[in-house]
């Protein structure tokens, strides 16, 4: 996810892909998430579009150290000739394989805790989504590890404003769309390959999210996304495996749109957005 500047109206934006940041030094911590910035344009048909652009974060990849394994040897031995060991050195080594071969017992590792069950609370019928919207964000995959609070976090306006780089006016056309309120989670899978970010944007209609959903493109290479047949994609391939590749996935449903940003690294399986994109919305039309 990168910065960027607001773009030109134009009909259809279509740029560049975004360039890689170049990696760090080996001895620089890798860089966290760059935040995704989001330009503002105005679509031929009247209807506002919104265009996004986002660029990878380089990722350091260290290599062990080679240690050459070091082979313990007699000092002034001679070639073919075993010294011969003292009586001493005979008992203290026999007693040290007697110890070595003594077993141990680990004590028992206590049951993990229960997670917390959560209060957040909502509905939904007929695509329209009542009481807290962080109850319908993509429940976490088992093993997965949240980035702040498990249930989520309901983003205030500027929170919003800067997801879509702090674009003037940007308020102002999400209200023209009937915008209420929004909220967002981001996740490490259990298998730490993968980043997830679920964010969803809660409007007056499911007109108005589902127009609100078609006219948001990004500067990136389109991909087509499997099982959400609202659903449209883009994703950006790194120069380099050791970078992180990014993908990310708009739909809607009802009265909610939801966007899905997957980081890994090397050249992202869209596959993975698919299935991501496909369960959040079974989850938003089902409500769980």
């Amino acid at each position: 996810m990168a910065e960027g500047g607001p773009y030109a109206p134009a009909p259809a934006p279509v740029g560049p892909e975004a360039v890689p940041a170049p990696a760090p030094d080996g001895g620089a911590a890798p860089a966290r998430k760059l935040p995704r910035a989001v330009g503002v344009a105005l679509a031929t048909a009247g209807l506002l579009a919104v265009t996004a652009t986002s660029a990878a974060v380089t990722v350091a990849v260290g290599k062990p150290d080679a240690r050459p394994a070091v082979v313990a040897g007699a000092a002034g031995a001679s070639p073919g000739v075993s010294p011969s060991a003292s009586p001493s050195a005979s008992a203290s080594a026999t007693a040290t394989a007697a110890a070595s071969a003594t077993p141990t017992v680990a004590p028992p590792t206590a049951p993990p805790a229960p997670k917390p069950a959560s209060t957040v609370k909502g509905s939904v019928s007929g695509g329209k989504h009542d009481g807290d919207l962080r109850y319908f964000l993509l429940p976490i995959p088992d093993g997965g590890e949240s980035y702040g609070p498990a249930d989520g976090m309901t983003m205030t306006d500027d929170e919003v404003a800067a997801n879509f780089g702090n674009q003037d006016g940007i308020m102002r056309i999400l209200g023209s769309y009937g915008y209420k309120d929004a909220a967002s989670r981001t996740y490490r899978t259990a298998d730490g390959k993968a980043e997830v970010t679920v964010t969803l944007l809660h409007f007056g209609s499911t007109g108005q999210a589902g127009d609100f959903a078609r006219n948001y493109t990004m500067k990136l290479d389109p991909i087509a996304i499997d099982g959400d047949p609202n659903a449209h994609g883009y994703v950006h391939k790194p120069k380099q495996q050791a970078y992180t590749g990014s993908m990310t996935g708009i739909s809607s449903q009802g009265d909610v749109q939801y966007t899905i940003d997957v980081d890994v690294k090397g050249t992202p399986d869209k596959a993975l957005l698919s299935e991501l994109m496909k369960r959040q919305r079974e989850w938003l039309s089902s409500g769980g």
